[in-house]
């Protein structure tokens, strides 16, 4: 099955997350495991953080329910999905943000086609894939971080 199939198919952040894990094993020869995933509020122009020396990616609730509310697929929502957490796996490899927006770019221009959401958010920014986010308001409530279970289980191993 393609990437883009799989892709299309994903139901969950790990579905999407494998495929990133995968790619970039497959592209680089690199990979990390025991990520965690946390949603939470943050300014819109941060669609998502990772602290050097953590496990965690940081993805902005706020921005992901806009995407949500406004993408009019369940394709560009796990487009947008997919080509952020790539940019922060990324970093979390030690990439820097200039690295990161370079490999991200050549990584997705080639697995999927140009026309394809994740091309455009790759190689534009959510905001030119989706102008109406250019007016969603900052978020006003602050709330408390959300750790998503069953985030990258590949790790785990059953101790009997």
């Amino acid at each position: 099955m393609s990437y883009e199939e799989r892709l299309d198919r994903s139901e969950s952040f790990e579905d999407i997350y494998r495929i990133v894990k995968q790619v970039v094993m497959e592209k680089y020869g690199l990979r990390r495991g025991g990520m965690g995933l946390v949603l939470a509020s943050l300014p819109n122009e941060i669609a998502a953080y990772h602290e050097i020396g953590s496990n965690a990616i940081v993805l902005n609730a706020s921005l992901l329910k806009a995407v949500s509310s406004v993408a009019k697929s369940k394709k560009i929502l796990n487009s947008y999905v997919f080509v952020v957490l790539l940019h922060e796996y990324l970093h979390t490899l030690g990439f820097d943000e200039r690295q990161t927006r370079e490999l991200v770019r050549e990584t997705v221009t080639t697995i999927f086609p140009p026309d394809h959401p994740a091309t455009r958010i790759a190689t534009q920014t959510i905001y030119d894939v989706l102008p109406e986010l250019r007016n969603m308001p900052q978020p006003s409530v602050i709330s408390k971080p959300l750790l998503i279970k069953d985030f990258d289980t590949d790790n785990v191993k059953y101790i009997g």
